[in-house]
């Protein structure tokens, strides 16, 4: 993701061996969003037909073949197929990566190792920028496939996933599995986990003949308020995301650092500056969001990033008209470091979070996608059309547009989102619905829940824990 903001100021170098078009430059940070949106619907029927390690295994070969074409590139059409298939990659390690710490990971210890997601990929934006700002970018690309490779190596040496293993009938190598991660200080999860698979096996079949039609149960499910009110939610938390500026800043930091703070800063020091403290803030989100309400956290957070962008557009529509003489550079510092603060506490982390807990368990699949789908889709619109809006209008003018649309998102939010901290997920799905549920429901769904097949499948959703995916 942040490969481009070492990549494209070396490009556009005299002495660079490859020519960019300044038209094609945006293709180079974007067409990687628009890849992942195919490795999202790709990894589920690998993960569930060759199992976890094989979907591993996939995900890193196109990194490695991606950032190899990057190293050996003689044209920008080269450059860009390595980016489509690091993008593929993403999408695939996206949906991947929470399945595969929520089923090798003991409760006890899942939620931190979730955390790792979000500082991981704090640490490989501020790494690849850090190295890119030492190394020539083929050197970059060549130092950032050992990662890939790495990952691969580890693979070998890794368990099937136990969840995958019981889903095939193969207990011995479960409970063999199962006891090689966690020991046998929870022997009555994986009994559980088994017997729920036997009965699932021993369970009738349901009758497949339904006196509705595919079209009546779609219409049936799109039509109920916990379904379509949780995906118009996520669908404005996505791009609040991905406008907050966490997304641009990571591709085209120089660029953005440049404008703001004059060309005699040094942008190279600013961006690993930068990525140091979204470390550091995501580090220390990891423990305020854990304790803070959600609603309070995210409304705080986006006014507070609300303002830093009108701030910055302010400061430099008055910087270029000459209106404010003033010129120090800690000012211009002091804003990005407030708008990146927000990012890192709560514009890139909470989406994620709500994404995890509003979802019904039913639907929470296809909702899962669409949200993944939506993500993807406006992150590849941010990066697409960001040259072209600074060019148009300035850093001033781009900033107070994502001000405006990050203020009507936050106005949504406030008005849909319900308070999910301390709740269950299906006292949120309640809440959704806008009622409690009637006695014959919650008999008709507590029989539901006795059923053989819905105990396994609600088992296994909820050992996979919350996630943006499922």
């Amino acid at each position: 993701m942040g490969f481009p903001a070492i990549l494209l100021p070396q490009l556009r170098q005299p002495d660079s061996p490859l020519a960019v078009p300044k038209s094609t430059e945006s293709w180079i940070a974007s067409v990687h969003s628009i890849s992942m949106l195919l490795g999202y619907f790709l990894t589920p029927p690998i993960m569930e037909r060759l199992g976890r390690k094989l979907a591993h295994y996939t995900v890193c070969i196109p990194f490695l073949v991606g950032w190899f074409m990057i190293v050996m590139a003689d044209s920008v059409h080269v450059i860009i197929i390595g980016r489509i298939l690091q993008g593929l990659s993403s999408g695939l390690l996206t949906t991947l990566r929470s399945v595969l710490i929520g089923e090798y990971t003991s409760p006890r210890n899942r939620g931190a190792f979730l955390t790792t997601i979000s500082l991981a990929q704090a640490f490989g934006i501020f790494f690849v920028h850090l190295v890119g700002s030492l190394l020539s970018w083929q050197l970059t690309a060549l130092v950032c496939a050992f990662f890939a490779y790495t990952s691969f190596i580890m693979t070998m040496f890794i368990p099937e996933s136990p969840s995958w293993l019981v889903a095939r009938g193969r207990f011995d190598e479960c409970r063999a599995v199962f006891h090689w991660l966690r020991g046998h200080a929870e022997d009555d999860e994986l009994e559980d986990m088994i017997n729920a698979r036997i009965a699932y096996e021993k369970a009738i079949i349901r009758d497949r003949s339904s006196k509705h039609s595919r079209i009546d149960k779609i219409w049936s499910t799109m039509s109920k308020k916990e379904f379509y009110k949780p995906i118009i939610l996520m669908i404005h938390g996505n791009i609040l995301m991905q406008f907050a500026g966490g997304t641009t800043m990571s591709a085209y930091s120089t660029v953005i650092i440049g404008l703001l703070m004059g060309p005699s800063a040094n942008a190279h020091f600013w961006m690993v500056f930068l990525d140091t403290q979204r470390i550091i803030s995501n580090s220390v989100a990891v423990y305020v969001i854990n304790r803070t309400k959600r609603r309070t956290m995210l409304f705080s957070t986006g006014a507070l990033c609300v303002v830093s962008h009108l701030a910055i557009a302010a400061y430099v529509y008055a910087r270029n008209e000459g209106i404010f003489v003033y010129d120090a550079i800690w000012l211009p510092a002091l804003l990005i470091n407030i708008q990146f603060f927000t990012v890192a506490v709560g514009m890139v982390p909470l989406p994620n979070v709500i994404a995890g807990e509003v979802f019904p368990l039913e639907h929470r699949s296809i909702c899962g996608s669409i949200s993944l789908m939506t993500g993807g889709s406006f992150m590849f619109v941010s990066l697409k059309t960001f040259p072209y809006l600074v060019d148009a209008s300035g850093l001033q003018g781009t900033y107070l547009l994502y001000a405006v649309l990050l203020t009507y998102n936050l106005t949504v939010m406030w008005v849909m989102l319900p308070e999910t901290r301390g709740k269950t997920l299906q006292q949120i799905e309640e809440e959704f619905r806008g009622r409690p549920l009637r006695p014959e429901e919650a008999e008709a769904r507590h029989s539901l829940q006795m059923d053989p097949v819905e105990v396994y499948k609600s088992k296994l959703s909820l050992r996979r824990c919350s996630s943006a995916v499922l």
